[in-house]
């Protein structure tokens, strides 16, 4: 790794140095996903697939979903994919998706933490266990990742991590109160990992979408009012739209990724004026109530 002299601009005097990192192109890279299974995972696993990445983990809950998508990447490449069956909400499994996937192709480059869910309802309708796995898996499975690929990446000077939270984590979400929190927790999380290790070579990106075409918002009647409101707020994209938005953005090291432009937009509109924005929310989701959402 490279590192420049950078000198501020209010004191010529001093100096510090910095590490210059390279851009990240996935070509030959080795590259985690979860949640691959299907939808935004799945198309994030042919997108690097499909750019050059030498070696591709296909991480799912769902074993058989992710063997359907290691066996049409290896199609293409044999060899180049592998699929794991991983339950991400406990460390353990973290920790063995991390020595797996390095077992296989050799030190992971990019890690997808994506695997997400959308539960609960209300405050007076969610139970305490549904809170703990809407944390374990859109909260803490980033964390435990983390913490296992860090001392590789800090020892080689590199690494990239991109976490999935949702233009809820940047807003809110009606209708799930622990897919709101949780989401603004994931963000907050990325924010942090970016300010804490960004200078010692980790990169880190946190993709936030607002409606994508995936199980989550074809999902129970339970959550139709937060679906329905995804899909009032603008346009549903296909995962593989996100996907090549995504690699756009790791390309070019942005720490937010908005594949709906309209989010940067409803995000300044909150943090200029906080008490118009509620309000506004208030109308909004008083409007899905009396439409039957």
């Amino acid at each position: 790794m490279t590192c420049t002299l950078s000198v501020a601009a209010d004191d010529p005097q001093s100096a510090r140095v910095t590490p210059t990192i390279p851009t990240m192109d996935v070509r030959d890279r080795v590259v985690v996903v979860t949640g691959a299974g299907n939808g935004i995972g799945a198309a994030l696993a042919r997108a690097v697939h499909g750019a050059g990445a030498r070696g591709v983990v296909v991480a799912d809950v769902d074993r058989d979903r992710a063997d359907e998508v290691a066996a049409g990447l290896n199609r293409n490449r044999p060899g180049t994919a592998i699929a794991v069956s991983a339950d991400v909400s406990t460390e353990a499994a973290n920790a063995a998706l991390v020595e797996t996937s390095t077992e296989a192709f050799g030190p992971i480059d990019l890690f997808f933490a994506n695997a997400g869910i959308g539960v609960g309802t209300d405050l007076d309708a969610t139970d305490e266990a549904t809170w703990q796995l809407a944390f374990d898996v859109n909260v803490h499975a980033h964390r435990w990742a983390a913490k296992h690929l860090l001392p590789g990446w800090l020892a080689r000077g590199e690494g990239y991590f991109v976490s999935t939270a949702s233009a809820a984590g940047l807003l809110a979400q009606i209708g799930s109160a622990p897919y709101s929190v949780t989401k603004h927790a994931a963000v907050a999380f990325a924010e942090w990992l970016s300010i804490t290790y960004g200078d010692r070579g980790v990169r880190v990106s946190c993709l936030c979408p607002q409606g994508v075409n995936t199980a989550m918002i074809n999902g129970p009647v339970q959550f139709a009012k937060g679906v329905d409101a995804v899909r009032a707020a603008g346009k549903v994209l296909e995962p593989d739209d996100v996907a090549a938005v995504v690699l756009d953005a790791i390309a070019d090291e942005h720490f937010l990724i908005l594949p709906h432009p309209e989010v940067h937009d409803f995000v300044q509109r909150k943090a200029t004026d906080p008490d118009r924005w509620l309000a506004g929310m208030r109308r909004f989701q008083a409007r899905l109530d009396a439409a039957g959402g």
